[in-house]
């Protein structure tokens, strides 16, 4: 089993009302929660492990990960509120505003924290969940617990704005850094960790020293790149889609990825490190199959399987 570890929310999509002024409509997301449903409508027994309110929205969110075939078993469930996102898109692009005060999944601790997982091969960790403690501190620790047994997939997916220590989240992801076996990151998630005016080539050998065996670099219509441990790198073009928004891409992506290397039983350390250049491109490439797709529906709508 796929577990991903992190945040899921309520996105407030804008939509026209009937009287023409714009309104949002409320729909399942968050990078874990997106993920989680990805793997799962792609056929991967996923679960995810997240705090989740007994409010409504909470409730919508069990639903969908139900209908998606994503287990629920590790969700920590209580009456804190749920994290909502309000979505505004211009030109197709996402910025987003964050209401997440004393919410159901940032008040998560270790001790909500199983002791032990079984028939588990992979943990995914990333997003906002990193930045907002105590459950960033949460999830670290069980991360830290953990890597030695299975393979660790992280993507920061820095949202700045997030960001109240910077020093004590810079140390956090360092130290994910150094656990994961594969990370993902954006062009902008590269700027912001390896700071200063070096070349993207560059900053990628200083992150590739911090410790991972895969890194991938996503660079939006330019496509996707990703080096070897041997440093051998591997280029996938982006594909063309008819752009609604761009709402869970990286995270629909992700789930790609992540599906075509369990489909091809390669989610083990050692299968991970003796990667070869053409299963990591058949990895990339399913990636940016199931993203295109995402990318032509409103909101994070990962697809199924058949529809790929």
């Amino acid at each position: 089993m796929i577990l991903c570890f992190g945040e899921s929310l309520i996105d407030m999509i804008p939509e026209p009302t009937i009287s023409g002024a714009e309104g949002y409509v409320p729909r399942a997301g968050g990078t874990i929660f997106n993920t989680a449903i990805g793997l799962g409508r792609l056929g991967c027994k996923t679960g995810l492990l997240s705090g989740i309110s007994t409010d409504q929205f909470g409730t919508q969110l069990i639903d969908e990960l139900d209908a998606s075939n994503v287990q629920t078993d590790h969700v920590i469930r209580s009456d804190r509120p749920t994290t909502l996102a309000f979505v505004k898109l211009t030109t197709g692009h996402a910025s987003y505003s964050f209401f997440d005060e004393n919410s159901a999944g940032r008040m998560i601790s270790k001790s909500d924290l199983p002791a032990k997982i079984d028939d588990v091969s992979a943990l995914y960790f990333g997003g906002i969940s990193l930045a907002c403690e105590p459950g960033a501190q949460t999830y670290a620790a069980f991360a830290e617990q953990n890597a030695k047994d299975c393979v660790v997939m992280l993507d920061p997916n820095i949202r700045p704005s997030f960001i109240a220590d910077e020093e004590r989240f810079r140390s956090r992801i360092e130290g994910m850094l150094k656990l994961a076996d594969i990370v993902k990151v954006s062009d902008e998630d590269l700027d912001w960790i390896i700071t200063g005016a070096a070349g993207f080539e560059e900053k990628i050998a200083q992150l590739r020293e911090m410790g991972p065996t895969i890194v991938i670099l996503t660079r939006g219509r330019e496509g996707a790149q990703a080096w070897l441990p041997d440093g051998g790198m591997i280029f996938v073009a982006s594909q063309k889609a008819d752009v609604i928004d761009t709402v869970g891409a990286g995270d629909t992506f992700n789930a790609g990825v992540l599906a075509s290397l369990h489909d091809a039983n390669l989610l083990s350390k050692k299968a991970i490190c003796s990667l070869s250049g053409f299963q990591l491109e058949t990895a990339l490439r399913f990636g940016a199959k199931v993203a295109a797709i995402n990318v032509g529906r409103a909101g994070a709508n990962p697809p199924w399987r058949a529809e790929v």
